[in-house]
């Protein structure tokens, strides 16, 4: 079994097409580990040991459970309204957004958008947001001014696995 390819899977499901096998989420994003299990086996071999070895070797953390593990959830990246119950955090001064290079021209004129996520996702450092920006190519790297973000009155969550969120970045807040 290709671990990455149903990791792949797991984050459709997870975090955008609950529908896609036949499951739904609840205000938080949770889903019934059972049920979940169920669905996924409509279409390829698939437990409880390959859905907790997932979980437990994903390095960026997507997923958690819950203490009893009867509930699933990824935690953060969903394009379906769910409130992942991040508590506001006051960030660093500054934060990191890594894109592709195609991306900047859009970037500089309207600041960072959540596209089709809920959030946009910052990182605490440039290494991680160059890590992220190259997966499309030659990676730009921004330095976003959170704290005077912050200052100025938005918003900032921290996703369980250390992925900073807000709901948009202003260009003025950007420095490349």
């Amino acid at each position: 079994m290709d671990l990455t390819k149903t990791s792949k899977y797991l984050s459709l499901i997870l975090r955008h097409k609950p529908e896609a096998v036949g499951i739904t989420l609840d205000e938080h994003g949770w889903a019934d580990v059972e049920e979940l299990i169920a669905g996924i086996q409509k279409t390829r071999p698939f437990d409880f040991k390959t859905l907790t070895k997932i979980v437990e070797t994903d390095h960026k953390q997507r997923y958690s459970f819950n203490e009893d593990h009867t509930l699933i959830r990824a935690n953060q990246g969903h394009s379906i309204p769910v409130d992942v119950e991040l508590p506001v955090t006051v960030p660093p001064k500054i934060l990191w957004h890594g894109t592709r290079q195609k991306s900047v021209a859009s970037i500089d004129e309207q600041g960072l958008l959540p596209q089709s996520r809920l959030y946009v996702h910052l990182s605490g450092d440039p290494d991680t947001a160059r890590k992220v920006g190259s997966r499309h190519g030659k990676p730009v790297v921004y330095q976003v001014h959170s704290g005077q973000m912050a200052e100025d009155g938005y918003v900032f969550y921290r996703s369980v696995n250390g992925v900073w969120l807000t709901k948009r970045v202003p260009p003025e807040y950007l420095e490349k």
